[in-house]
């Protein structure tokens, strides 16, 4: 670009002189010297528009604001301009153009904010109730015809939810019946009861840590990839061709994969609470010379099938909760990238919390039902 057409500010003693092209294309420049300008701090100041070589709206009213600033700090400003630009600047004159004073947006209370983030909680779990029950119509509607379900695409997400699933559910699993082993090992160890660890493996692991903790794995992975996927479509805008094309995108995106998640989990549920107990043993043998025959002796005579159960069965609930709040949080994104990450990660917060709320309320539910 010419240097001489660039829009310029220079002070030189007591005038200020302004050079090049004042059109809104080119005054950048000058809108970030402006303050930093030495400017006379006292006495008459001559502005000199005379070199600038063409102006518009905004250069006229930059230049206009430039010489009220210096006349309300008490100096008197001499404006010397070209006669062709002088119509422009009167014309700015009479309609008073100027910026408008930029008020800081007051500080919510805390009364104010506590009602905001309430709205906002009841309007999200409003909207999620809302998906639930379509979500579960289109299911009753699948089940009552399978042949409308995508069975190619539910086994897709069969592997890509469980079976690739598999390494990290296995060893996070393996390495919590390792820990849990030496924890409760070293208390154990102090009253002789070294063989009452398999109790302990068994009711943590198969109970609670197992389908909890493949539920909070299978959230990271699969519940983030599903907001990723349909919020990434929906920018895309093919969740909306697919509307004008009269297929319904829960059909077509959610039920598979809820259906998907809700065969994987169990099954990871299981492979999980083998890995747990497997750590648990190993760990027992090598800390407290308890041998495995021993170990599974006395498991499967605290273990009862109830309590296998009741870690299985809690399986299809996650697999449900996070496979839903990940579909759902990805039909929320807005029109633009920055909306997948924003909904991707919210969708995982909000079911590693659900996962742990209603595991809880299982854990009171059982209790009081004696389970």
């Amino acid at each position: 670009m010419n240097e001489e057409l660039r829009a310029d500010v220079r002070v030189e003693g007591g005038t200020v002189r302004c050079i090049g092209t004042w059109t809104a294309s080119e005054l950048g420049g000058v809108d970030r010297c402006l303050p930093r300008l030495a400017l006379p701090s006292r006495g008459d100041v001559v502005v000199d528009a005379t070199g600038v070589h063409a102006f518009d709206l905004a250069g006229v009213w930059m230049l206009r604001s430039a010489v009220r600033a210096l006349e309300e700090r008490g100096q008197r400003a001499d404006l010397r301009i070209r006669p062709e630009h002088a119509g422009l600047l009167e014309m700015v004159s009479a309609l008073g153009l100027s910026a408008p004073p930029v008020e800081a947006p007051p500080t919510p209370g805390l009364l104010a904010r506590v009602g905001a983030s309430t709205l906002s909680i009841g309007r999200e779990s409003i909207g999620v109730l809302a998906f639930l029950g379509h979500s579960a119509r289109t299911a009753a509607h699948g089940f009552t015809h399978p042949a409308l379900i995508r069975w190619r695409a539910v086994l897709h997400n069969v592997q890509a939810a469980g079976f690739d699933a598999l390494p990290i559910v296995g060893l996070l699993s393996f390495l919590m019946g390792v820990v849990i082993a030496y924890q409760g090992g070293t208390q154990f160890r102090r009253y002789g009861a070294n063989i009452f660890v398999a109790d302990l493996v068994g009711f943590a692991m198969l109970r609670e840590l197992s389908p909890l903790l493949t539920a909070i794995i299978v959230a990271g992975r699969s519940g983030s990839a599903f907001a990723a996927q349909i919020g990434t479509m929906k920018v895309t805008e093919e969740v909306d061709a697919l509307q004008t094309l009269g297929i319904s995108p829960t059909a077509l995106l959610v039920l598979p994969k809820v259906l998907a998640l809700a065969i994987a989990l169990p099954l990871l549920t299981v492979y999980a609470d083998a890995a747990g107990v497997l750590g648990g043993m190993i760990q027992a043998r090598a800390e407290l010379s308890v041998s495995w025959s021993d170990f599974l002796d006395r498991l499967v005579k605290a273990i009862h099938l109830k309590d296998y159960l009741v870690g299985v069965g809690k399986a299809p609930v996650f697999a449900g909760i996070i496979g839903s709040i990940g579909c759902y949080h990805g039909f929320q994104v807005s029109a633009d990238a920055e909306g997948v990450g924003r909904r991707t990660t919210t969708s995982v917060v909000h079911s590693v919390f659900l996962v742990i709320v209603v595991d809880a309320l299982f854990s009171v539910a059982f209790s009081v039902l004696g389970i």
